[in-house]
């Protein structure tokens, strides 16, 4: 397949050049903001934001075509499966489909690509388009020929008229113009029994760029002329700068020192005289202090203490008998710590200040919201900021692709007419990004003389689990350090917090409660949000009421469940684990869930051997059974699956950001440690295909119910409740 034109090599002049005609193809005039009417058929996915043709597709001279997505490569493989639906709906080859993802004034504005919705908004919104496409084609060759509908067959970008010879390709038939019709709601799309490429496993031929070692990401681009920079950054969050000797600083290949309040950053001819410049700028740099943070006390506890802001997320009957507790009532208690995205390669940008206009090339998960928020930040108009995306060797979430943006911007601006390369180094990644926020979890519930869960209490506390840019300057880790700063905007998305804090399954009588706080730390949004933390707490919970009531941990939870698609996930796994032996300390845990209790259902089973004197614990296997409906390429969701679970593995074993009175300590992958390719274990993922449903977000299901199976595990293998992340041996051990 071909991918969509980007050469990390391309001369910076050929790529300004070619900009005017990027942005001329589609129409914004046909942008529907509102909320369809209840009497108007809704369109799919990101069509109710853009609804032309051409601002989705465009047909290239040579007969092939090229589909616009607002949505970013974050190894989601989005641009393989946004090819296979275009090309099945136009009848072309798969190597006749060009994919140009995120671009500012080029592609549809589809906000964040975030919460597993690529397929089910971007994806879907491109499949529409394309079948309208299909349409307009075959009416205009209909027309041109004055013959009747049947007689006309599309194949590779071509309409031929049966029979007589006649060919037209895609390209002369629409004689240099585009489609710009609206997509309508009712377009006809190809019938499924006819898929060539939907449900197919297409090979990504990014991942073999990759393995490769060929220019992918933007760490890998390389302009003409060239300059590159780093950032100083202070001691602690809110330290200011209050003194930087700039007369006795000399560095060789030193081309600029920029000063704007406390932000200090060095650009120099070659990167490795950035590196220098930056160490020896911390010599030349004098801080004010700040007041500590909150170490030497027990971080669980400490958040308990602090400030929130309390709501009630969902109630049904009461949950009064709770308050008396007695032999049939269970009670526990949970926490996650703060993780970080753990990027393996630091974020990068590069930015080109030329004329009046910004170019930023970056690998933001949302180029719009950070074109607005970088332009805010400059004073400058939006549509005087171009933003490219461009792949980076990070992760699902906001780590620290945005604010290393804003570095290379600002000193793009400060440096015209040469692009600037701004690259974090691994200190700055680990200290500086936006950490998923630690949790703490309770929950309660009663069990009657069946053991069925009669009533169910639970409350979690949490800070906020997104302060992406979002158009807002305050979000940007530069912006708040300039001489004019811009604060930050107080909390964020508090809905990231009770993500799956309510239990996917039929009890009476709940109470779910929610309180946010203001932590000691930066955060922002990590994979899954809090379904990571709720879905850990709530399916280890799980499992603690299953041996209370004595009953199987998978029948326990089927016996619970109305939905037959959450049965079916929970059945199959109980199959393919059932003939699975266990020798001396080893166990299997299981765990379910639905992410955001409306995408992908999603059934875990670990198998973990303890070491019971030292309390190590090796994962052996896991197992997973998804339900993600319609599936587009089964590959894609087979990876997504298989990396979120060893990404899950990683976060429940061993990650916790440590921190002094200071700043965050867990600088490096010893104070920060990850997975090993040792401690990989066998991953297996079964798909329970659904063609005729709706495609379900998948790319973030697995995090939570992982992490439950693995504790679950851990206590049939040694008999210890893991309530407290990360597994510590002293804990397991014994």
């Amino acid at each position: 397949m071909k991918e969509s034109a980007y050469n990390p090599q391309q001369s910076r002049r050929k790529f300004i050049n070619s900009l005017g005609c990027l942005t001329i193809g589609f129409s914004l005039t046909g942008t529907r903001w509102a909320e369809a009417t209840p009497s108007t058929p809704a369109l799919p996915g990101s069509l109710a934001l853009e609804d032309r043709i051409n601002a989705w597709l465009e047909v290239l001279a040579d007969g092939r075509v090229r589909v616009l997505t607002g949505k970013m490569e974050l190894g989601q493989g989005i641009r393989t499966a946004i090819a296979q639906v275009a090309a099945e709906e136009l009848d072309l080859d798969l190597g006749q489909v060009e994919v140009h993802l995120a671009e500012t004034g080029r592609t549809p504005n589809e906000g964040y690509t975030a919460g597993s919705g690529s397929i089910e908004h971007s994806a879907m919104a491109v499949r529409h388009a394309a079948a309208a496409a299909r349409q307009r084609l075959l009416e205009l060759a209909d027309r041109h020929w004055s013959t009747q509908p049947e007689q006309l067959q599309i194949t590779q970008g071509k309409i031929s008229r049966r029979g007589t010879g006649q060919v037209l390709t895609f390209a002369e038939l629409l004689n240099g113009k585009q489609l710009e019709e609206e997509v309508k709601p009712s377009v006809k799309l190809k019938p499924k029994n006819e898929y060539r490429y939907v449900g197919k496993p297409i090979h990504r031929t990014d991942i073999e760029q990759m393995v490769r070692g060929e220019s992918v990401y933007v760490h890998d681009l390389r302009l003409p002329g060239m300059v590159h920079a780093r950032v100083v950054r202070p001691p602690a969050y809110r330290a200011r700068l209050e003194s930087f000797d700039q007369s006795t600083f000399k560095v060789p290949g030193l081309l600029k020192t920029v000063v704007n309040g406390s932000f200090v950053a060095v650009v120099t001819e070659q990167e490795y005289q950035a590196v220098q410049a930056q160490q020896q700028a911390r010599e030349h740099a004098r801080w004010s202090r700040t007041e500590p943070l909150p170490t030497g006390q027990d971080l669980e506890a400490y958040i308990k203490t602090l400030p929130t802001r309390s709501q009630n997320v969902k109630s049904q009957g009461t949950v009064s008998p709770l308050d008396q507790p007695d032999g049939r009532t269970l009670r526990a208690s949970y926490f996650k710590p703060y993780q970080m995205h753990g990027s393996i390669g630091p974020s990068c940008a590069v930015a080109l200040y030329e004329g009046d206009t910004l170019h930023v090339w970056t690998h933001t998960q949302g180029v719009y919201p950070l074109r607005d928020a970088i332009a805010k930040m400059l004073n400058m108009d939006p549509d005087k900021v171009h933003l490219k995306g461009v792949p980076g060797s990070g992760c699902y979430g906001h780590n620290g692709a945005d604010d290393v943006a804003a570095d290379a911007a600002l000193v793009a601006v400060a440096y015209p007419g040469k692009p600037v390369r701004m690259q974090w180094m691994r200190e700055d990644e680990h200290a500086w990004e936006p950490y998923g926020s630690a949790m703490r979890l309770e929950a309660e519930a009663r069990l009657d003389d069946a053991g069925r869960i009669t009533h169910w209490r639970y409350a979690l506390w949490s800070d906020s689990h997104s302060s992406r840019p979002g158009g807002n300057p305050g979000n940007l880790l530069a912006a708040r350090y300039l001489a004019k700063p811009f604060n930050p905007p107080g909390s964020g998305y508090a809905g990231g917090a009770f993500r799956n804090s309510e239990p996917y399954y039929a009890i009476p009588n709940y109470k779910i409660d929610v309180h946010t706080f203001e932590g000691p730390l930066r955060v922002s949004a990590l994979r899954s949000l809090g379904a990571y933390g709720n879905v850990f707490a709530i399916e280890s919970f799980m499992d603690e009421l299953s041996v209370k009531a004595k009953k199987d941990p998978l029948d326990f939870r089927i016996m619970h469940s109305t939905d037959e698609r959450a049965v079916a996930v929970m059945q199959k796994l109980k199959e393919i684990v059932r003939s699975v032996k266990t020798g001396p300390n080893e166990g299997i845990g299981v765990a379910f869930s639905r992410y955001k209790n409306t995408a992908t259902y999603c059934a875990v089973a670990a198998q973990v051997a303890v070491d019971k004197a030292s309390g190590q614990v090796q994962v052996e296997r896991m197992w997973a059974v998804i339900d993600a409906g319609e599936v587009i390429n089964p590959d894609g969701i087979i990876n997504q699956t298989e990396g979120g679970m060893v990404q899950a593995a990683s976060w429940t074993l061993k990650e916790e950001v440590l921190f002094n009175q200071q700043h965050v300590s867990s600088r490096d992958w010893t104070s920060y440690p990850i997975f090993r390719y040792s401690d990989v274990p066998t991953v297996e993922i079964t798909l329970i295909p659904r063609p005729h449903d709706e495609p379900l977000g998948a790319g973030e299901a697995a995090q939570g119910p992982t992490a439950a199976a693995l504790v679950n595990a851990i206590y049939r293998a040694s008999g210890k409740r893991i309530r407290h992340l990360p597994v510590r041996p002293e804990e397991v051990a014994g």
